[in-house]
């Protein structure tokens, strides 16, 4: 009973992040958006990584993060080696894909993949400073790309909390259309505020109540997802896409792979 609540709880986190993301970027324009290639570069390393367990049978035990084994290394590579079975790599690359994805059309390529390295490194110097220096002994975290994917879509509910705020505060102070329009208007943000909300206060309780690490680690996303925003929120550009539509869509490239499939039956 313990391991299904652990792992609903999981997926209830991740669910919160994959609805955030779509709030943030906009779910309708999805299909004009240019194609995420920091997105397809993660996933790919992931599939490799996939790849070569499969291919190498010792692939675990070189680059896991087995604490009971040196190299300074496996704080890496242990993120993209899986050792869920099939339905665990399965959901770690596809969220993967998904949250990277987001991330990319949001926060740009060189933040996205700088905040997917501070997902494998950070959490634990956090860690270090609050006193919890001890390693965990499950296997089951020797390996993974969850906590960092979960990290990365920590700092995608900060923002979408931060310009939900700033975006309910110049509608308001601006004036813009009917009673009815502002009212909705701001009915969409406390939504979305609670949506983003919604992130760390479920990973602290998923903390708490069951050492689950991918809670803890949302909240040093959500975090620094906080600070970034606060950092780069007057270059940041992810609306680029609408205004300059990129030459090659995730539309235009899912039709093309559609007919050619076609073509081929």
């Amino acid at each position: 009973m313990d391991v299904l609540l652990f792992n609903v709880t999981t997926a209830a986190l991740m669910v919160l992040m994959f609805n955030g993301g779509l709030a943030l970027v906009g779910q309708s324009t999805l299909g004009r958006r240019r194609i995420p290639w920091a997105a397809v570069g993660l996933t790919g390393i992931a599939l490799a990584g996939v790849a070569l367990q499969l291919c190498w049978s010792g692939a675990m035990g070189a680059l896991d993060a087995d604490p009971a084994k040196s190299g300074w290394w496996r704080v890496v590579t242990s993120v993209f080696m899986q050792n869920g079975g099939f339905g665990g790599a399965a959901w770690n690359i596809a969220t993967l894909a998904a949250v990277a994805a987001f991330a990319d059309w949001f926060w740009g390529a060189p933040l996205t993949l700088g905040l997917f390295a501070a997902g494998i490194l950070l959490p634990e110097q956090i860690d270090k400073l609050w006193g919890q220096t001890s390693h965990s002994t499950d296997p089951r975290n020797f390996a993974g790309s969850s906590g960092a994917t979960y990290f990365l879509g920590a700092t995608l509910a900060a923002a979408l909390l931060l310009r939900g705020s700033a975006d309910e505060t110049s509608g308001r102070d601006a004036g813009k259309g009917s009673d009815d329009e502002g009212a909705g208007r701001g009915k969409a943000v406390r939504k979305t505020r609670l949506l983003a909300l919604g992130v760390p206060v479920l990973g602290l309780a998923m903390w708490f109540a069951q050492e689950n690490g991918h809670g803890l680690v949302s909240a040093y996303g959500f975090a620094l997802g906080a600070l970034v925003w606060a950092a780069f929120r007057t270059v940041l550009r992810p609306d680029r896409d609408l205004v300059q539509p990129p030459r090659t869509t995730v539309a235009s490239l899912t039709g093309l792979v559609g007919r050619r499939t076609s073509s081929a039956g």
